[in-house]
């Protein structure tokens, strides 16, 4: 998942991210009821950490007194996690424990949010702790929602099982296992209707599975199916003609706005809601069965003052300012922007958020402003990828378009850059603060 904004809270439930209560947590001695910090981090994931850090490393405060906000242990690259589903990358390398990743001199509170009260400028949570604040940045990624299709955690905690995802550090290593295992049957392939991370992520899988089957020498032997909520194969109209193109050479089956509802791991079976024929069910018998859980805002920001109507955090998708609140901004999974939940989208949406951050802290104009740059690099295949860029509107916006030619014909160097460079660049780079997605190490001038 090329990055859907990352977030370092990674499990089959939102409880399990939550530390203990506050009548038995250890750190009671070093974490005090109140505290105060000039800039507070909600999320210590992509998005979070490398605010921090590019705030860090612009040398435009004297005291930038950082703090972020995350219970999690462990801060994942959520894009490797296809790599991982391949069977071409360890998971260990996808995950660091995240207080190595927290950049020097940022406080970091191992603390849930309960909620926000803005009105105030205060942070709270379960813990009983309150984080008051002159400036926020919210940035706590998204609710991967496993519990929104009957019976999928029961199937997906069950090794016996034909059913896999790639969507949760839990689940991942059980993708390759289950492709490996597999010889013949049919192979369903699902994406949900509505907003998830990295919308070709479900088909990254897809290709990667059917590349290694035809490796494997079965793939005549399996009937392969692609069941998405969607009405088209990408939002992206250059790249879903080649993608449907794609799809019909390798005789792959299009469900198209087929939603997963329900699944049967006893009889292998999964029920699908169409959307098209005014929610009928349809089943489809599975011997593999690959899930992309829906998604959707964490309960506590979605029921905040900061959330919008579909409960992101809602902000405008120029400048990532909160349309109400001047000292509250928001960037990645679970801000309102209104493009490609993506790790790519965020090398593009941090330097705007810091230059506009810092510009309200020195009583400057906004000036900095975010054009909806995301990126998707769909693997299709072993030694292939398709390198998807665009900006609002679905408008290709490619960066070697002019040494290559269209991006939306697969190539092998762009299969490197997914497998091999970028997974390096983000840990050495862009969560400290010094890559910036097509423009590089070309760090931005700020105000």
């Amino acid at each position: 998942m090329a990055g859907v904004a990352v977030r370092s809270q990674t499990s089959l439930t939102k409880a399990a991210c939550r530390i203990s209560s506050p009548t038995t947590r250890s750190y009671a001695t070093s974490i005090p009821a109140r505290a105060h910090h000039r800039i507070v981090i909600v999320g210590g994931g992509t998005a979070g950490v490398t605010v921090a850090a590019q705030v860090a490393r612009a040398n435009q405060l004297d005291k930038p007194d950082i703090a972020i906000l995350d219970p999690a242990s462990t801060h994942h690259y959520q894009p490797g996690w296809t790599l991982v589903g391949s069977g071409l990358k360890p998971l260990s390398q996808m995950q660091r424990p995240l207080p190595s990743v927290i950049p020097p001199g940022v406080k970091h509170y191992p603390l849930s949010v309960s909620n926000f009260d803005p009105a105030n400028s205060v942070v709270k949570t379960s813990e009983g702790v309150d984080i008051s604040y002159d400036f926020l940045v919210v940035a706590p990624g998204l609710e991967t929602n496993i519990s929104g299709v009957s019976g999928l955690s029961e199937a997906l905690q069950d090794p016996a099982r034909p059913v896999s995802s790639i969507y949760s550090a839990q689940t991942v290593e059980k993708v390759w296992k289950n492709i490996q295992a597999l010889k013949q049957g049919n192979a369903i392939f699902t994406q949900p209707a509505g907003m998830i991370k990295c919308a070709g992520a479900p088909q990254k899988i897809l290709w990667m599975a059917l590349s290694q089957w035809t490796r494997d020498g079965v793939r005549g032997n399996i009937d392969a199916t692609f069941a998405t909520g969607a009405p088209v194969m990408f939002a992206v109209p250059k790249y879903s003609q080649a993608l449907e193109s794609l799809r019909q050479q390798r005789n792959v089956e299009g469900l198209f706005q087929h939603n997963l509802i329900a699944v049967d791991s006893k009889s292998n079976v999964a029920t699908f809601k169409n959307l098209a024929d005014g929610g009928k069910e349809v089943q489809k018998p599975f011997d593999f069965l690959h899930v992309v859980p829906p998604q959707k805002p964490w309960d506590w920001v979605a029921k905040s003052p900061l959330a919008d109507e579909a409960g992101w955090v809602a902000v405008d998708k120029a400048t990532t300012q909160h349309t109400k609140y001047p000292n509250v901004f928001s960037l990645g999974d679970a801000s309102s922007l209104p493009n490609s939940k993506t790790a790519a989208a965020i090398t593009s949406q941090a330097p705007v958020l810091v230059h506009n951050l810092l510009s309200v802290m020195s009583g400057k104009q906004l000036n900095a402003e975010y054009d909806g740059y995301a990126s998707c690099p769909l693997l299709t295949g072993h030694n292939e990828l398709m390198l998807c860029e665009f900006k609002y509107g679905g408008v290709p916006k490619e960066t070697f378009s002019s040494l290559v030619g269209g991006q939306e014909k697969p190539r092998r160097a762009f299969y490197h850059l997914k497998k091999d460079f970028f997974p390096s660049i983000y840990w050495s780079s862009f969560v400290k603060g010094k890559w910036f997605g097509p423009k590089a190490f070309s760090q931005p001038k700020y105000p």
